[in-house]
């Protein structure tokens, strides 16, 4: 009867039928998804700032200001970064979920930083981040 009792209420991490809540871990995966695919955007709008400094709006002055040159390979780096760890998510490796909380808060930060640029896009990927942020954060280890 008690245990009948424990599995009804479950914990905090399973919820009320004792298994791990299913809209956690698929955040995680979609998390995962979208460090990929953002990722790889951001190699793409890298790329396009180191090959033209035209395709990107002139912006006057502008206190973080930066050579669209260095935007580029900002976005090149990070975006290199983020793929992987996207791809490490989706494969279940344990190093992704920390390294995935703090790129996603790098790549937010910058995409703060490049709003004069790409307002619109900057504040897309700077909600994508918040996302990845709060279900990498929310996702438990299940219990050995």
């Amino acid at each position: 009867m008690a245990q009948h009792a424990a599995h009804q209420t479950g914990t905090p991490q399973t919820g009320p039928t004792g298994r791990r809540a299913g809209w956690v871990t698929g955040g995680v995966m979609f998390a995962g998804v979208l460090m990929l695919v953002g990722g790889v955007l951001s190699v793409l709008q890298g790329i396009a700032a180191i090959a033209e400094d035209d395709v990107y709006a002139r912006v006057g002055t502008y206190v973080y200001e930066l050579d669209l040159t260095g935007w580029g390979w900002i976005h090149l780096v990070v975006g290199v970064l983020v793929a992987v760890t996207g791809w490490g998510l989706l494969m279940g490796a344990g190093w992704a979920r920390i390294a995935g909380i703090t790129l996603a808060a790098i790549s937010l930060i910058l995409q703060f930083l490049f709003l004069p640029y790409q307002p619109v896009w900057s504040v897309v990927m700077m909600a994508i981040d918040v996302f990845v942020i709060w279900a990498l954060a929310s996702w438990r280890e299940p219990v050995r």
